[in-house]
């Protein structure tokens, strides 16, 4: 009895070894510092929707009086250009955007900030847009497809009929430097792997007349997807660099980096990173506000 004590203390404190380890590795990568001037600073950020028909429960009502501080907070922290959110929904059962909390919060609280990629829901899916610094950039176009058989009709299901996803997208122009460069924002299927597989494939055949015209293009998201997969590999053929991300970007909504980066932000060659892939996983009040960390990507300019 003695030794099976033992023997399970030891294998007790081999896994929180193996744990706390992992944790650490999950948790290293270069803090968020301050853009250089005329960078291009990019981000990302998957903010969890809000379950309007309830009141209690992580996602709900109640818990997102406490989020939006926070929230807010870390948008503010992160001092970026461009932010390409996905999940800012306050879902309500259908399809109707009209209440969107999370995006009127937002907006509201950084008047110098504008949203691209939204419009009339009936028409426009609005649930991942893009924000842009008015000073800065002049909307030219935006755009959606949804990653289904049917990718140009509005909140068509995904391959194998799960929840619709989809690609929103804008083009910018630069008043800095007068240049143009465009925007896809994508979330892609957590669960299943052939829908993440179909999902890419469109979404390379959409992007490679874009590429091939010599834009600038930066692609950002949540990929559901570690760095190196298949995946990569094909959005990489197509012409983009993937910004390697160090550690974790999801943490189960409780800061707990135990494996890789899901979030990613690439470009074609007309854009120079700077440095490396930032993730904020400072959390700026009482509860994070939301399941993911933002990923920041600071470009030189926007391309020419």
């Amino acid at each position: 009895m003695r030794k099976s004590l033992i023997i399970v203390s030891v294998l007790i404190l081999v896994l929180v070894a193996t744990v706390g380890a992992q944790y650490l590795w999950q948790s290293r990568g270069p803090g968020l510092v301050s853009p250089s001037a005329n960078a291009l600073r990019v981000a990302t950020w998957n903010v969890h929707y809000i379950m309007a028909r309830r009141d209690d429960g992580r996602w709900g009502l109640e818990r997102w009086q406490q989020r939006k501080a926070p929230l807010a907070a870390t948008f503010a922290a992160l001092e970026a250009d461009i932010v390409a959110f996905q999940e800012m929904e306050t879902f309500e059962g259908s399809d109707d955007d009209t209440v969107n909390l999370a995006r009127s919060w937002l907006l509201d609280t950084n008047p110098d900030y504008s949203a691209a990629a939204v419009g009339d829901w009936r028409v426009f899916p609005s649930t991942q847009p893009i924000f842009y610094r008015t000073e800065r950039f002049d909307l030219l176009e935006q755009g959606w497809f949804f990653l289904s058989e049917t990718p140009d009709v509005i909140y068509s299901r995904t391959f194998d009929g799960s929840y619709p996803a989809f690609v929103s997208w804008a083009v910018f122009r630069d008043r800095q430097n007068d240049a143009e460069f465009r925007v896809v924002n994508a979330h892609l299927d957590y669960s299943s792997g052939e829908n993440r597989t179909r999902s890419v494939a469109l979404m390379t055949d959409r992007m490679v007349p874009w590429i091939a015209g010599n834009e600038a293009v930066i692609l950002a998201g949540d990929l559901n997807a570690l760095a190196g997969s298949s995946l990569h590999d094909k959005l990489e053929q197509a012409g983009l660099t993937f910004v390697p991300v160090k550690g974790a970007t999801y943490h189960l909504d409780r800061g707990l980096n135990l494996f890789g980066a899901i979030d990613h932000i690439a470009h074609t060659e007309k854009l120079q990173p700077i440095g490396e892939a930032m993730v904020v996983r400072e959390r700026l009040g009482p509860v994070w506000p939301s399941d993911h960390y933002p990923v920041v990507v600071d470009y030189r300019g926007s391309g020419s």
